[in-house]
This record gives structure tokens, C-alpha cells and sequence, in this order.
């Protein structure tokens, strides 16, 4: 009875002792920032956004060196609707984005097999037709050549078909009339949540960034510290 009581204790300490470590490794690299690239011209408009869990990437549905709704054809969306202006991306767990409408609808097998990279990703393409600046929205102005590298992390994300198109998740499990799954490259996990995959592209694009982090408020202290 003492062993098992050892046991059980050891396990426990070592759990705390694990959270533990991990909120402080996530706080104080939030907190080291990647600074932007200097003088780069002011060119394109893109957009941090938060659910206040999940960050997203904004961008225009088309530009001079974009044209999304030729990669992501807005008929994947249950409204169809061409009128949009805004496309968000975001990266995540497939088995939470799908499987997880709600946090009572989490179950322990999703949530395991998301912390310890044991299950596929997919990418959640929103549209929007304006979008209101504020604590949870965020304009980032960049070059063309950052956004040149934007585009390109953004692909590099998709799983593609044999014809080069996202593969495309159909689903009943979408958030809204306006928004679409598609396959997407990597695991999540603890250490490279959908955060993370935002902070990256940040960082690809030459913006403020974490240096890590799994939370959306390590990547938003970025932009409003003084």
C-alpha cells in the first residue's frame, strides 16, 4: 500500500511540477519578442485575429500577387458567397476543430492524442467581408515581399491532391456559413499549438513575434507592450 501511495504521489508532484514548468516556459518566451524587419515599405494589409483561444492570419481574398478564392473556391463555404474581401487561416488539431464544437464536447482521447502529436491537422479558411480593429484584431501593414513569403508559408501548410489543390475536408462540422476545412501539414501538441503556427508565420513575414508560444495572449502582448 505505501508503494502504490509513493507511486501515486510521485505521479502527481511530477504532473504539477510538468504544468508547471511548461505555463512558465510558455510566459517567459511570450515574452521575449522577435522585433519586425526595418524599412520595409508599407504594400499590404494583413490582420492578427483571436477568438480570445485561437489566433488567426488575415489577408485579402485577392490582391496583385493573390487571387485565395482560386486556391480555396468559395463554393467550399456552406453561403457560396464572392462578396468577401478577408480570408483568415488558422492551423489546429483536426480532431479538435472537427470533433469539438464545444469544450463539454472534448473528449480525454482528443485531447491526448492533440498534446502529444498523435493525431492530423487541418487548416480553418474563414471569410470575412470587413473586420473592426481592436484588442482582438490587429492590422499589420508589410511589403510585397513579405507578404511574397506569407503566401508561400501559408501553401506550404495545405496537403494538396494530385492535381496541386488543398484538399478540401467535407464536413457538416463547420463554425458559420462562411468558412471551410482543408488538410494540412504537421501534428499539433504541446509545443507547437495553432498559436505557434501563427507566431511562425509572423516570423516568416518578418513582424513582431515571440520568440515560443502555445497562447494567443504571448503573440497579442507583442502588439500592445509599449
Amino acid at each position: 500500500m505505501k508503494k502504490i501511495l509513493r507511486i501515486t504521489l510521485y505521479t502527481i508532484l511530477s504532473l504539477v511540477l510538468f504544468v508547471v514548468l511548461y505555463l512558465s516556459s510558455a510566459y517567459v518566451l511570450s515574452r521575449i519578442g522577435v522585433d519586425e524587419e526595418a524599412n520595409a515599405p508599407d504594400e499590404v494589409e494583413i490582420y492578427l485575429l483571436t477568438n480570445g483561444v485561437h489566433s488567426d492570419l488575415v489577408m485579402p481574398v485577392r490582391n496583385a500577387q493573390m487571387d485565395w478564392s482560386k486556391v480555396l473556391p468559395f463554393q467550399n463555404t456552406v453561403s457560396g458567397d464572392t462578396t468577401h474581401r478577408f480570408v483568415a487561416f488558422g492551423w489546429g488539431d483536426k480532431g479538435f476543430y472537427l470533433d469539438t464544437p464545444t469544450w463539454a464536447d472534448l473528449k480525454f482521447s482528443t485531447a491526448f492524442k492533440a498534446a502529444f502529436s498523435l493525431s492530423t491537422s487541418a487548416i480553418h479558411a474563414t471569410y470575412y467581408k470587413s473586420l473592426t480593429e481592436g484588442d482582438d484584431c490587429k492590422k499589420i501593414i508589410i511589403s510585397k515581399e513579405q507578404y511574397a513569403r506569407l503566401i508561400t508559408y501559408i501553401n506550404d501548410s495545405f496537403i494538396r491532391d494530385t492535381s496541386g489543390r488543398p484538399v478540401f475536408i467535407r464536413t457538416n462540422a463547420v463554425y458559420g456559413k462562411d468558412d471551410a476545412f482543408y488538410d494540412a501539414r504537421g501534428s499539433y501538441s504541446l509545443v507547437h499549438t495553432c498559436n505557434t503556427w501563427a507566431n511562425n508565420g509572423l516570423k516568416t513575414c518578418g513582424q513582431k513575434a515571440c520568440l515560443w508560444t502555445p497562447f494567443d495572449t504571448g503573440i497579442f502582448y507583442q502588439y500592445t507592450k509599449k
